[in-house]
């Protein structure tokens, strides 16, 4: 080995240090516009506000006619909605889970509070992928929102610590999570750990909360391979179904929005699932990167499998997103895909739209917004394709619930 100058070694030293200033300096500079662009985006409290429902959403939402909707209203029954231009009555997701409330305790039949009964297992919906596009929060994000939108009790879990998902529902992980607020704080291996009520938060969309994410979820990573030498504390694959299991009363559904990787949190998550929800963008290379995910969590999962840990999973399914009709390789690949995984693969994509990206610019999505913000067709065509989706995921809780879809 050659000796190197030591005028070399420092000016080495110097560049590194350089580069490790430049690259900190470049993410505090964005992440104190992104809080700008945060408060600029929702004043006066920098926080989201869900927009109100119009009689129309809010009978559909409901399961009635939007005349019943107005019969309860001038009876003076359940929540009075505000009436605004023109007469147009609005209604709150909180006021369109109190005018379920009333609907069912009519005489029963229909039922309009959703909630599962005492014997049926809380959803533990696990979303997955290797790759980074493939819209994994993005599916996450929306089908959280649907299921909260439709009445169930929705618990969103953010593993990833990049923390899109936290970002999504109004929280700027630097600046909104601080130190042990994440799940780290429940599953981690020291004396620090918190019980997971005091990280869960409300969030803006009533009957849907949330544990955020940020950077610190790596700790958990950096810490297990550690704690495997100890044998007096939990295994990592456990301790996420551990922790969930201390809340799963208070929820219908838990949605895991994974990382982008195959570490100890996915496999912990994987590992507390009911069920595995895995997003594939159909191009070749995303295809080919879903191979490796799924031999590489076989593998994984049998490990884990031999040292103790039991999986029970309701369904499997892969969800085609960014897709568009009018690309004929793409099409060519759903196609593959279905011949190989015949009925895993929803029968419905999600489709590419501009309204999902336009509603991403200002941190929201496509169910906060109203129809208003776009033309018709295209928001039409989007909120379709994502009702599609998310319903058919609905549809197989009900059926690994043995209610009628």
């Amino acid at each position: 080995m050659i000796d190197q100058p030591k005028e070399h070694s420092k000016a080495a030293d110097a560049a590194r240090a350089s580069i490790t200033a430049m690259i900190g300096s470049d993410g505090s500079a964005l992440s104190a516009e992104l809080n700008a662009l945060r408060k600029a985006l929702f004043p006066p409290a920098s926080q989201k506000v869900l927009r109100s429902f119009s009689s129309g959403e809010a009978a559909k939402l409901v399961g009635v006619a939007d005349g019943y909707l107005r019969q309860l209203s001038l009876a003076g029954r359940g929540p009075q909605a505000e009436t605004g231009a023109g007469g147009r009555r609005s209604y709150t997701l909180g006021q369109i889970n109190e005018l379920r409330d009333l609907l069912d305790d009519a005489p029963k039949g229909k039922r309009y509070v959703p909630h599962r009964s005492d014997g049926e297992h809380c959803q533990v919906l696990a979303v997955v992928n290797f790759k980074g596009g493939s819209g994994k929060t993005t599916t996450a994000a929306h089908l959280a929102q649907f299921l909260a939108l439709k009445g169930y009790r929705v618990l969103a879990v953010d593993l990833d610590p990049q923390a899109s998902m936290t970002a999504l529902h109004g929280y700027q992980p630097e600046f909104d999570v601080d130190a042990n607020e994440t799940l780290y704080a429940t599953i981690r291996y020291d004396g620090d750990q918190r019980p997971l009520p005091e990280v869960i938060r409300k969030t803006y969309f009533a009957g849907l909360d949330l544990i955020p994410a940020n950077l610190e979820l790596m700790e958990f990573e950096h810490d297990t391979p550690k704690a495997l030498a100890d044998r007096g504390s939990e295994p990592f694959f456990g301790r996420i179904a551990t922790a969930l299991g201390t809340v799963e009363a208070d929820y219908d559904v838990m949605v895991l929005d994974c990382p982008p990787q195959l570490g100890f949190l996915t496999l912990g998550a994987l590992c507390a699932a009911t069920a595995m929800i895995v997003t594939v963008h159909p191009q070749m290379l995303d295809v080919m990167s879903m191979c490796q995910f799924l031999l590489m969590t076989s593998d994984m999962l049998g490990v884990v499998q031999e040292a103790g840990a039991h999986l029970d999973y309701d369904f499997l399914r892969y969800v085609v997103t960014r897709y568009e009709p009018s690309d004929g390789p793409q099409t060519q690949m759903v196609g593959f895909m279905r011949s190989l995984f015949r009925e895993r693969v929803l029968t419905h994509p999600m489709l590419k739209s501009t309204a999902i990206s336009d509603a991403g610019l200002s941190k929201q999505t496509l169910y906060e917004i109203g129809r208003e913000s776009f033309s018709r067709a295209t928001y039409d065509r989007a909120i379709e394709a994502l009702d599609n989706v998310n319903g058919e995921i609905l549809a197989l809780m009900h059926q690994a619930w043995n209610r009628p879809t």
